[in-house]
């Protein structure tokens, strides 16, 4: 894994002291190498910063250029197949092991394309190419690995993380108060928007085209049309014949991701997603695999005791790593230089903890991401019911209510005391006409966002724009957890977490053939008696005993509510104070005001919503 920077102006100088400064930004991506490009006459340079894993000889240093000399390519990621196209390329003189060469190689062969179609891996790269004099911004299928760019004076500048763009002298870094408000919803700022103004993430399965005649976006690979696809025509196989081609499709994607030059282990949380992975590298394996656990003293949050029990069943080589509520407070003040821009999933903390355990021990890490948006884990998928309920009211009556809602004086419910937001909730539930609205709801931290963020508007996300997707809820919501959860929240966190202390992390069930398959099981595969993940659970109940998995899901979650009221209060206080929100002039001061107070009284658990606040307001004081 490894940090990647850029600049590109077609009428200005690229200053080669400036990539040195935003490529020094990333050295926690890429502590064992570190290299820039110019090419002064085009206006074009990039820098890159390495985490070797394959071929640690110097000759996989970057930016690498194209034995052709046609491209120079800045790249992050992995391509797990590299051997297999090298093969198909025949007698081509390859000088190193390294899978940049290989991807430089077929790119020149194929064109980029068809090259990175052919490719199974996670990435993101910056491609130059020479003779179009265009610069190609390329991020994987699922959005495993990050890529921004963003507007500095005339040109652009582009990065593995913001804080290399902010580097840059002519990048402005103003903030986007309407992309506030979606992540006071989210918890994070989903695709295509950034905190500042000007600037995006490139979005997973897209190519972003900047030259001289500006911008041009398009998609290799189109999640939404290969999940309707699925959903249309699903595959007609027997319940054995799903479990043996789900765990021939996942044994080849572990095989895919144990490849490595440097010592690999295995993230395990003794649920069913990481024991199925882990199981399967087990099954890969002489000797026994290196997992890794975190442990909480608190019962209600710890999962270490499982995950000892599998380890055990599998015989892996087992650390794990109980941590106190002092630990985990320790890392709080650090959340903003890691993650860059605000982000408010509280289980990034451990995601760290457990990060930095793993990488005292190797410098590679598979994960069990993804299963429960493939195969129907989480819970909230049993909610469509809810919806039902709502719907059966007459939609005159809803319309009606939703009318009121737009003109009613927020005084008017305040009346009601504490009872407000409940009220209020249910009134908003009442004025949806359509499931999608609905599950908007059932995901928002903050209901309202724009009465938090001063002089705010929403823009649109996948859950506002309807397009062409699946008529089915629960593949509805599916879909819409893969588009922005998934690789906004979940992947964000695992990135930022592992490459803060330079460890690379793999995820297989995200292997595109796996998620094509996911997008073709039919819902009766995914839920089957009231449990979700039916089929995957299958694959891994031939490895480990049914009993050692089988139990409530728990997640990886922090006590943040009762931090708030004891060892975060007096920290807590000082971020939210009044006259600080005044002062800065994002937010109203009176609502913030009135859920911190609400939340320390005991009148309400606001916890997941003051830490979306916190994480603000400490990333704003870090990086204002």
């Amino acid at each position: 894994m490894c940090g990647i920077i850029g600049f590109y102006s077609p009428d200005a100088h690229c200053c080669k002291n400036d990539l040195i400064s935003m490529t020094a930004t990333l050295s926690h991506r890429g502590p064992d190498d570190r290299g820039i490009w110019v090419e002064e006459a085009k206006g074009v340079g990039l820098g890159h910063t390495r985490l070797s894993i394959l071929d640690l000889s110097p000759l996989g240093h970057q930016p690498m250029q194209s034995s052709c000399g046609r491209y120079v390519v800045a790249y992050n990621g992995e391509i797990y197949n590299h051997a297999e196209l090298r093969k198909d390329l025949g007698g081509y003189p390859f000088r190193s092991s390294s899978d940049t060469e290989t991807l430089l190689a077929v790119i020149a062969a194929w064109g980029l394309q068809s090259a990175i179609e052919r490719c199974v891996g996670m990435f993101a790269f910056a491609l130059w190419d020479r003779h179009e004099s265009k610069l190609f911004l390329v991020r994987d299928r699922m959005g495993i690995k990050p890529l921004y760019y963003g507007r500095a004076a005339d040109g652009w500048v582009l990065g593995s993380e913001l804080k290399a763009l902010r580097k840059h002298p002519c990048y402005a870094a103003a903030l986007n108060r309407n992309a506030l408000a979606l992540y006071f919803r989210h918890n994070y700022i989903p695709a295509p928007y950034t905190i500042y103004s000007d600037t995006w993430k490139v979005e997973p399965g897209q190519i972003v085209v900047l030259s001289k005649n500006g911008v041009k976006k398009t998609s290799w690979w189109d999640l939404e049309k290969v999940w309707r696809k699925g959903h249309e025509a699903p595959r007609n196989f027997s319940d054995e014949e799903a479990t043996d081609s789900l765990e021939s499709l996942l044994t080849d994607a572990v095989r895919l991701r144990m490849l490595s030059d440097v010592p690999l282990g295995a993230f395990l949380s003794g649920g069913v997603d990481s024991s199925t992975v882990v199981a399967l590298m087990q099954s890969l394996s002489p000797n026994p695999v290196k997992t890794f656990s975190i442990g909480f003293h608190e019962a209600k949050f710890n999962e270490a005791e499982n995950a000892k029990d599998v380890a055990a069943h599998l015989g892996t080589d087992h650390t794990e790593l109980y941590v106190t509520s002092r630990d985990l407070l320790d890392v709080v003040p650090s959340i903003p230089q890691h993650w860059d821009e605000p982000f408010a999933d509280s289980s990034q903390i451990p995601t760290y903890l457990l990060s930095r355990l793993t990488r005292e021990h190797v410098t590679v890490s598979l994960s069990g991401d993804g299963g429960d948006e493939l195969f129907s884990g989480y819970e909230r998928y049993f909610y469509a019911e809810r919806w039902g309920r709502v719907a059966a009211i007459p939609l005159v009556f809803r319309q009606m209510v939703k009318r009121l809602l737009r003109v009613a004086p927020p005084s008017l419910l305040k009346l009601l005391g504490k009872r407000c937001q409940k009220v209020r909730w249910r009134l908003d539930l009442l004025g949806m006409t359509e499931f999608i609205e609905f599950y908007q709801y059932l995901l928002s931290h903050f209901k309202h966002p724009c009465d938090l963020v001063l002089g705010a508007e929403e823009l649109p996300t996948p859950l506002t724009m309807h397009g062409a997707s699946p008529e089915e809820h629960n593949a509805l919501m599916a879909l819409k957890d893969l588009q922005m959860y998934l690789p906004e929240d979940i992947l964000t966190k695992v990135d930022r977490a592992s490459m803060a202390v330079a460890l690379e992390a793999r995820v297989p069930l995200l292997d595109h053939r796996v998620v094509e398959f996911a997008a073709m099981t039919p819902r009766i595969q995914k839920v089957r008696d009231g449990q979700g993940k039916w089929l995957l659970r299958q694959v891994l109940y031939r490895h480990v005993p049914m009993g050692l998995v089988d139990r409530p899901k728990m997640g990886f979650g922090v006590p943040v509510h009762l931090w708030l009221r004891d060892d975060l209060k007096e920290w807590a206080g000082d971020l939210l104070a009044p006259s600080v929100i005044r002062r800065q002039g994002y937010l109203d001061a009176d609502l913030v005001e009135q859920v911190w107070r609400e939340h320390l009284s005991g009148k309400a658990n606001w916890g997941y919503y003051l830490w979306d606040l916190l994480m603000f307001q400490a990333w704003l004081e870090a990086w204002s």
